[in-house]
């Protein structure tokens, strides 16, 4: 179990906003060191709009990719997290432990938008990636506490 400090995303200006930069891409690369991304991956907008979303079209590795930019759900953020460092700002070492066993982590960038990707078919609303965002709302319903108005509702055969 580790630790996760999101400190600096509280404050609008000490982490990158890195809205419509994120990507879910449809392959797996196994490289983890910085590249030069935007010199290669250049997304451009099409004229096809589905669904009121604007589809976007770009190339990786010689294959066509077809994607379009979503909002996240209202109320949720993304961020991109990296290990934290173990001094704070006036140079003290924190109390976190780097271990394996309990890392710990720190919001470096956010965002609100985001671009998915497929090399098949055109993005629609029943993607899977699309259709993960439901559980939100299940996530929300279930976890909603219940009122006793809710119960006797229920018990009278109301709805």
């Amino acid at each position: 179990m580790g630790t996760i400090d999101f400190r600096a995303a509280s404050d609008e200006n000490s982490i990158a906003d890195l809205s419509g930069q994120v990507h879910q891409v449809p392959c797996c690369i196994r490289f983890d060191g910085s590249a030069e991304v935007s010199h290669y991956f250049k997304p451009k907008s099409t004229e096809v709009e589905i669904d009121g979303v604007r589809m976007e079209e770009a190339h990786f590795r010689g294959r066509r990719l077809q994607g379009a930019t979503i909002s996240l759900p209202s109320g949720y953020s993304g961020f991109v997290l990296g290990q934290a460092s173990n001094q704070n700002a006036n140079g003290k070492r924190k109390a976190c432990s780097s271990t394996e066993e309990n890392p710990c982590w720190e919001a470096k960038a956010k965002f609100d938008k985001m671009t998915y990707w497929n090399h098949d078919n055109l993005p629609s609303k029943d993607d899977t990636f699309l259709r993960s965002f439901h559980w939100f709302s299940i996530a929300e319903a279930l976890h909603k506490p219940v009122k006793v108005e809710d119960l006797v509702a229920v018990s009278h055969g109301e709805k």
